[in-house]
């Protein structure tokens, strides 16, 4: 057999057409419908794919938040080729930003040009780096601690208004052999282990006040009440919350009975249990209920259940739905209306030791909608769902972090728009992505921004009236101290929610 002769032998370079230039630029062509175009890597290049977090890194800087959190944290590292706590904390804070769920994912961002030197980081560190970082290096009560007071430190300016305290268990499935991984209550996947998450939020506002996470057995209420009184203890007994407010999880003896000795009211679901639905058929047939608006209706009464040792005050309430949607499955009788043959009534029960209009405590539970919201939020487009770990320490103290980032984009998306809460599946593409490119000239760094997004006007006069609002609030309050400004922040950003009102004691002084 002939050899294959080789007139023209191959040279070093494989491709000429991606051979780097002087400048480490990578050029190749593609073909595409609209021709043959050039295209041009640059791995050097001071990039983003979050354009407009620097407006987000003011906020922090102002508020004295970032600093504060970095400066606090117990983190240690014995060896000098360590990583900076200031690096694993922001490229933790930045992957949450990113809405990141893996440890993993932390490699997307690993070349970020622009943000790292904004927050005053050396770099963004690696995925192990992060993981690691709380398994041995940091004491887990001194953690906990750690996080709380950066909690509190958002929202204890807030507690001298009128507020709600939301309190709900969520289930969080793992897939692993993780510590606390047990089979629970799972109603999304049955027989398979769960972490349960309790949680405490500010309502209307929407701030978290404090997450713990258990086992996925310990997810009833008597394993959130050590937590909840931890939490009103660490308050002024004046700042306590109107009222608390849970779903049937905590309509319980035990947990209303001790709400009633420390003198907290309360509003919670009843289970419907026999006795709730004896008196559902009792009332069912009476003609004075009072209208409550959109197919609503409600009635007061009291009931005393099995183990309970007095009665106590019930609102019932009914929604007109049709008939084959009735949602009492237990006992659906109950829920017919026998004079409408096509509608029917879906009952709820509430206990409560409020005071008011029927109309007023209807609105009060309906307004928890707000609270679940939030929870499916915060596990879904936040990070409570990931970041999985084998032991439960970290777990614990990174839903801590995922809470306080949580937090400081709330207020932050609030100062943008103070007219509602933006979720973040709507409020990052909108408030943080876009394509950043920085530029040195004169010893002056710029940041080119490029957004895609179809309110890029908006958002840019917005991000441009919080800048403006900055330095004058810079140069104006130079001699208020980091609290007092941090409350003239807290007060623009919740100007709605305060009616205008400034958060003091303040110096007297006042911001446009």
């Amino acid at each position: 057999m002939a050899q294959e002769i080789i007139v023209h032998p191959e040279g070093e370079a494989k491709d000429v057409a991606t051979k780097p230039d002087l400048l480490g630029v990578t050029r190749t062509t593609v073909e595409t419908f609209a021709g043959k175009i050039g295209i041009e890597w640059d791995k050097d290049a001071l990039v983003s794919q979050l354009g407009q977090l620097p407006f987000f890194i003011d906020f922090l800087y102002q508020g004295g938040l970032f600093n504060e959190w970095v400066e606090s944290c117990p983190l240690t590292y014995v060896s000098n080729n360590a990583p900076k706590k200031r690096d694993i904390l922001g490229s933790l804070m930045l992957s949450v930003l990113s809405g990141h769920k893996r440890y993993s994912h932390i490699t997307a961002i690993q070349s970020d040009g622009v943000h790292p030197e904004l927050l005053g980081m050396k770099k963004v560190c690696s995925s192990d780096s992060v993981r690691r970082a709380f398994k041995k290096n940091i004491d887990e009560n001194e953690a906990v601690e750690w996080c709380q007071d950066n909690l509190k430190n958002c929202y204890e300016d807030l507690l001298f208004e009128p507020w709600i305290l939301d309190i709900d268990s969520s289930v969080k499935p793992l897939y692993g052999n993780q510590e606390g991984a047990e089979i629970g209550y799972n109603p999304t996947k049955p027989g398979r282990p769960c972490h349960t998450y309790h949680s405490y939020m500010m309502a209307n506002l929407r701030l978290i006040l404090e997450i713990e996470v258990q086992s996925g057995t310990q997810g009833s209420s008597k394993y959130s009440l050590p937590g909840l009184w931890a939490l009103l203890d660490s308050i002024d007994h004046s700042q306590w919350p109107k009222f608390i407010r849970g779903d049937c999880a905590w309509g319980t003896d035990r947990v209303i009975t001790e709400c009633e000795d420390r003198g907290v009211d309360y509003l919670f679901k009843l289970k419907v249990t026999k006795r709730v639905s004896e008196l559902i058929a009792k009332l069912g047939g009476r003609r004075d209920w009072e209208f409550c608006g959109k197919g609503v209706e409600g009635m007061e009464s009291t009931i005393q259940l099995s183990g309970w040792n007095k009665s106590r005050k019930v609102v019932v309430i009914r929604r007109k739905v049709p008939k084959e949607v009735v949602v009492n499955e237990r006992q659906p009788e109950l829920a017919l209306d026998l004079e409408d043959k096509v509608y029917g009534y879906e009952y709820s029960v509430l206990v409560t030791s409020l005071d008011g209009e029927l109309l007023t405590l209807y609105h009060h539970y309906k307004d928890r909608a707000d609270c679940e919201n939030n929870f499916d939020e915060l596990k879904n487009q936040w990070g409570w769902s990931g970041f999985v770990t084998q032991d439960l320490k970290r777990s614990r103290i990174m839903a801590r972090c995922i809470a306080l980032i949580y937090n400081w984009w709330s207020l932050f998306a609030r100062l943008i728009d103070p007219s509602k809460h933006s979720e973040a599946i709507t409020s990052r593409p909108l408030m943080l992505q876009a394509v950043s490119r920085a530029t040195n000239h004169s010893r002056q760094r710029t940041v080119t921004i490029t957004s895609s997004h179809g309110k890029a006007e908006f958002i840019q006069e917005a991000m441009e009236q919080v800048s403006a609002f900055f330095r004058k609030f810079t140069s104006t309050a130079r001699q208020l101290n980091a609290k007092e400004r941090w409350r003239l922040i807290l007060s623009r950003a919740l100007s709605k929610y305060l009616k205008g009102k400034i958060l003091g004691p303040i110096t007297p002084l006042r911001i446009g």
